[in-house]
């Protein structure tokens, strides 16, 4: 039931999301440091599950690729799926991800 609706969720991102909200996460994300590091292990049910629960409470977060940088683009699409969050940007090897609070009062970025 999860990827039916991350799936919905991530089409409707990819229509609302303009470039002017993308950098204006993006700038946000600039003071942040990664709160999860994909090591040598790769993408595995831990990491997904830890950005999970880091993006549920920060909404904006960084994930550094300390190994498997060049398969980032696509690692990053697989966890943004599992997690149902979207793609900001990826610069360098840290991936910028964003997954707006289902509770309006727990909300920090507003776009």
């Amino acid at each position: 039931m999860c990827q039916a609706l991350c799936a919905k969720r991530i089409i409707c991102y990819n229509e609302i999301m303009t470039s002017s909200q993308r950098k204006i996460l993006s700038s946000a994300a600039s003071n942040l440091n990664p709160l999860v590091i994909v090591g040598q292990n790769g993408l595995t049910d831990g990491i997904v599950q830890k950005v999970a629960k880091v993006i549920d409470d920060h909404e904006l977060i960084k994930v550094k690729f300390n190994e498997f940088k060049e398969e980032k683009k696509d690692l990053t699409a697989d966890l943004c799926a599992q997690t149902c969050a979207e793609l900001v940007r990826i610069i360098g090897n840290v991936a910028i991800l964003y997954k707006e609070s289902s509770d309006p009062d727990k909300r920090k970025h507003l776009i």
